[in-house]
């Protein structure tokens, strides 16, 4: 019987879930491709020691001990971050290893030069793990929606941010106070940057992007705002509205042109997307032939993200084992069909607005502020006005029809340079049925 070794670079949370993976289904996968596949080796300058049932597999501090086994096929990199993850990649690569990541800054910011070396060397690059962790929503693209043109992307891509409006939506809680928390439980990293202001989120887009128009983009192209400015009275004016706010990734082919943006949005209550709570993540398809597919699950978390990793494993195993190398393109389309498209500016996006103001209670504000609104030919569809007090300031929400950015950023600076508007406007898209 055939035996695969992997080698493992980063013990880490995904690192630990592949390990317990391999081991706790050796005999089923063994069922399933007629090899066995063994963890060869695990590089962690961190790790001193591995558990006791991992205890037969040794541990280096050094991942070029992995890279220059010659016995070693497959190298899984899962330590995070642009480098040294890239350079162990490419010299992985180089050794004519084939490599497995999950991680998406990577791919998302330098993939065009990793999968052309992996091309050029004919060795595989497997990365179900970089989007939706235990989702299989690569090899959807990459396979199960192959005869497709894909007319849409959007989803819930970001297990921390979804945590954190739920709890939001849910108990009222503003988002600092949500977010501390979530760090305490570990659903939210110290640094939560990448997760809450979108950057995560549009990593993944990019991938998703690049396999479903065939087109090279990074996530630096994509426009995304995030999280941190929610707060809960923005929750609950949208549930007035028959809403749930969400932070999307939404990304529509128009053919020579296509849109990509990641941002907070209010979602009507009967999409399906609305419904998606808690750590899990959801996305959606539109097929020129399949129609409309969504694929729901855990976003994250040791065992779920292991569980994708050990697949490309496995499709990696099968295509050694029948000398099939290179027999699915790793990016679903041809490298020599990938072809450049235009990113259509923000500016040039329409759809309906949901604008918070905070204004001094004074007769005439409105009035103003409609004027202004006018000027840029942006519709009212209706006004809330919240918490009227004799003194001081008070809410307004203005709920338009559909309008233009280019316009939308126009009259809300010229709003926000009022007298009477004591804080800067919170915006936020309202989703539009398609």
């Amino acid at each position: 019987m055939k035996e695969i070794k992997v080698g493992l670079i980063g013990f880490g949370t995904v690192g630990k879930g592949l390990a317990e993976v391999l081991l706790s289904q050796r005999e089923r996968l063994v069922r399933r491709t007629g090899m066995t596949i063994r963890l060869a080796g695990i590089a962690d300058h961190g790790t001193a020691a591995l558990p006791e049932r991992f205890s037969d597999i040794p541990l280096t501090q050094d991942a070029r001990t992995l890279i220059n086994d010659p016995d070693i096929d497959i190298i899984v990199e899962l330590i995070g971050g642009i480098e040294p993850a890239k350079t162990f990649v490419l010299e992985a690569i180089a050794h004519g290893k084939h490599v497995i990541t999950a991680n998406k800054a990577l791919l998302s910011q330098e993939g065009a030069e990793i999968f052309a070396a992996a091309a050029k060397r004919g060795v595989e690059v497997g990365f179900e793990a970089s989007v939706g962790g235990g989702i299989p929503v690569i090899k959807a693209l990459k396979e199960g929606l192959v005869a497709n043109r894909i007319l849409s992307i959007m989803g819930i891509m970001n297990g921390t941010a979804n945590y954190i409006l739920t709890r939001m939506t849910d108990e009222g809680m503003p988002f600092a106070e949500v977010l501390k928390d979530a760090q305490k439980l570990g659903f939210a990293e110290a640094d939560p940057t990448y997760d809450v202001e979108g950057i995560d989120t549009a990593h993944k887009l990019a991938i998703l992007m690049t396999m479903a128009y065939g087109m090279p983009i990074t996530h630096h192209e994509i426009a995304t705002e995030g999280i941190s400015r929610i707060e809960p009275m923005d929750i609950e004016l949208a549930r007035e509205l028959g809403c749930r706010i969400k932070l999307l990734a939404i990304s529509r082919n128009h053919g020579d042109h296509v849109e990509a943006r990641v941002h907070p949005t209010m979602v009507p209550q009967g999409h399906l997307l609305a419904s998606i709570n808690g750590a899990y993540n959801a996305i959606h398809f539109h097929g020129d032939t399949v129609g409309n597919v969504l694929l729901y699950g855990l976003g994250a978390g040791s065992i779920p993200t292991g569980s994708a990793v050990a697949a490309d494993v496995v499709d990696i195993a099968r295509n050694i084992r029948c000398h099939s190398i290179g027999r699915v393109p790793a990016l679903s389309y041809l490298p020599e069909a990938m072809r450049p498209r235009r990113i259509t500016p923000m500016d040039e996006l329409c759809g309906p607005y949901y604008f918070r103001l905070t204004v001094l209670d004074q007769p005439g504000v409105l009035a103003t502020v409609a004027g202004i609104l006018s000027k840029y030919e942006i519709s009212i569809e209706s006004v809330i006005q919240k918490g009227r007090k004799k003194i001081g300031a008070v809410a307004v929400v203005i709920v338009t029809h559909s309008a233009k950015e280019s316009a939308v950023s126009a009259a809300l600076d010229e709003i926000n340079r009022l007298a009477s508007v004591t804080a800067p406007v919170v915006k936020i898209r309202i989703l539009e049925e398609e």
